[in-house]
């Protein structure tokens, strides 16, 4: 149990390093695709990030240790993350510290240094983007941990393995009216935290509209490549938890190298199917306007709400 519980903790967080360029690579290209372009290829971010790797690393003048220091701190938040969530195994080494709210709190932390980062590089643009990134995280952190808690009241606990294994035991929760609400809800809570449309656009520089790309802009080099890294690794655990939380088949739920295998490739086709589907919807997707961006959270925050409550009751709670 510990040897494999050891592995699967390695194999989730090395899958997220080296799978999360692959995943924006997928999404970009089925983009283009869509859009009547040829397309930079799968492999087009991980080409950028080994090019930022060897340039030289530059800092702006005045900016202090929360400049320097957030984006190892985002990348390590991140991978602690992807090791305590369930992605391709239940049967981890760290399964008992898997809890819904160290999860949302490590989310929350990277957030914040990032925030912090855009502060202290003291630019106009910083400052914007951490007083938006804020705004967005005030409504999106209590989304994601009310509408998983809808999840754990059958399973009377906010272990995520636990929540997931209870989910494989009775999967008719999943289509119940709480597991649908907490669905949705979830769902427009990911597309706010790693910065999707139509919350934000990841690929645009306009000055009205972007939140993540304005606390990142004094960035270069190394730096710029740890930030991205963090950036995709966000994307992709967040897109494994809503496939785990609610289409749980196929995580190895023992012990055993031939499960953790399984479970690794299926997580990994679930993921990019995911991705896949949310690249098909940002292209008939328009940004809506940052002062009806809180509108949409509010209003995802309300079904988790609701999911919770509908959770209530049909458990007999």
């Amino acid at each position: 149990m510990s040897v494999i519980g050891a592995a699967a903790v390695a194999v989730q967080v090395g899958g997220v390093v080296a799978g999360a360029p692959l995943l924006c690579g997928l999404m970009r290209q089925v983009r283009a695709r869509l859009e009547g372009r040829a397309g930079a290829g799968v492999g087009q971010p991980w080409r950028d990030l080994r090019k930022l790797l060897r340039k030289e690393a530059v800092t702006s003048l005045g900016t202090g240790p929360a400049f320097r220091a957030a984006p190892v701190l985002l990348v390590a938040t991140t991978a602690v993350v992807a090791a305590l969530v369930p992605l391709a195994s239940t049967a981890m080494v760290v399964s008992g510290s898997s809890d819904l709210i160290v999860v949302v709190a490590l989310l929350a932390l990277g957030t914040v240094t990032l925030a912090l980062a855009g502060l202290d590089s003291g630019t106009a643009f910083g400052g914007m983007g951490a007083s938006r990134e804020m705004t967005l995280a005030a409504l999106v952190e209590p989304t994601i941990l009310v509408s998983v808690f809808a999840l754990s009241l059958p399973t009377g606990s906010t272990n995520l393995p636990a929540i997931v294994s209870g989910a494989l035991l009775d999967p008719d929760r999943l289509v119940s009216p709480a597991g649908l609400l907490a669905t949705a809800a979830l769902a427009v809570a990911v597309l706010a935290e790693t910065g999707r449309l139509p919350v934000d656009n990841p690929s645009t520089h306009l000055e009205l509209t972007m939140v993540h790309e304005a606390m990142v802009l004094e960035y270069a080099g190394p730096d710029l490549a740890l930030v991205e890294l963090g950036a995709q690794m966000r994307l992709t655990v967040l897109l494994g938890l809503l496939a785990s939380l609610f289409a749980p088949w196929g995580i190895a739920t023992t012990a055993s190298a031939g499960a953790l295998a399984i479970g690794l490739a299926v997580c990994a086709g679930k993921v990019a199917l995911l991705g896949a589907v949310l690249a098909v919807a940002e292209v008939f997707w328009a940004k809506l306007r940052l002062f009806r961006v809180p509108e949409l959270l509010a209003g995802s925050f309300l079904l988790s709400l609701l999911a919770v409550t509908a959770s209530y009751f049909l458990s007999g709670a």
